[in-house]
């Protein structure tokens, strides 16, 4: 295993060569879009919280309106972000190869930036979804400041994230175990590898023969099971570890149109 800025020639070849990737993000890539972490988020007056008092159902079920409010304060933070040149790469990249993209973020970067089919293994922040609802629901006019609730059955409506304490999504989850055992270059950039099962899925695509890499500013959980971890900020590396596409140019006089990147 390699730690080197220098492997971005190796990480290279090995990526051109690749006929089936399987690439998996985490928090580093959104950070420097400037995403708050989980954590970071329990600014002002939320400082006084733990978000693990505040992610699971129990918490949304004793205080609604609290929770609801934190990820609509969250919600905002968030929008203020807008994609970074390595969430921009990972869309070139899946225009030259066969790439299945599997996120544990809940931030939407990689859709707003154009990457299609992602696979988010912890939800979306800015989807909702019905809790105990009755298969028929429909909102009520919604009160500032509360979740909106179902006018057939009463039901709340929560955030569309996974909360502490509950599985992934069973389709996503077996999306992304099926791309981790039949790839044969498997991409990490930007997760610790603390948070399970998603931090499992580089070890089943190495242990199914494909080869690992890390993309990552700090060690990360991941790197003993890497074949090579480039220390480098994932905006910085990624454009470089695939051609990517020109910029729009145009000289004077010339009659062609200029092409969109």
């Amino acid at each position: 295993m390699t730690r080197d800025t220098a492997g971005v020639d190796q990480a290279r070849g090995w990526i051109a060569a690749a006929r089936k990737l399987f690439v998996l993000t985490g928090a580093g890539i959104s950070a420097e879009s400037g995403v708050p972490t989980f954590r970071d988020a329990l600014t002002g007056l939320w400082s006084q919280f733990d978000p693990e008092d505040l992610a699971t159902e129990a918490a949304f079920r004793r205080q609604p309106a609290l929770v609801w409010q934190w990820y609509q304060h969250r919600r905002e933070l968030v929008s203020a972000a807008r994609p970074n040149p390595a969430h921009h790469a990972l869309v070139t990249l899946a225009a030259q190869k066969p790439v299945t993209l599997v996120t544990q973020n809940i931030d939407g970067l990689h859709q707003l930036a154009g990457s299609q089919h992602v696979i988010e293994l912890h939800g979306n922040l800015f989807a909702n979804k019905w809790l105990d609802g009755c298969g028929r629901c429909h909102t009520v006019p919604p009160v500032p400041g509360e979740p909106p609730l179902c006018a057939l059955c009463g039901a709340m409506m929560r955030p569309g994230v996974v909360w502490f304490g509950e599985d992934l999504p069973r389709v996503a989850r077996y999306r992304a175990d099926h791309a981790a055992e039949n790839c044969d270059l498997c991409l990490v950039v930007g997760t610790s590898g603390l948070v399970y099962p998603a931090a499992a899925l580089p070890g089943l695509a190495k242990e199914h023969g494909a080869k690992v890499i890390v993309v990552n500013t700090e060690p990360s959980a991941l790197d003993a099971t890497a074949d090579l971890v480039i220390a480098a900020p994932a905006g910085a590396c990624l454009p470089l570890l695939w051609p990517q596409a020109p910029a729009a140019s145009s000289s004077s006089g010339s009659t062609k149109p200029s092409q969109a990147s």
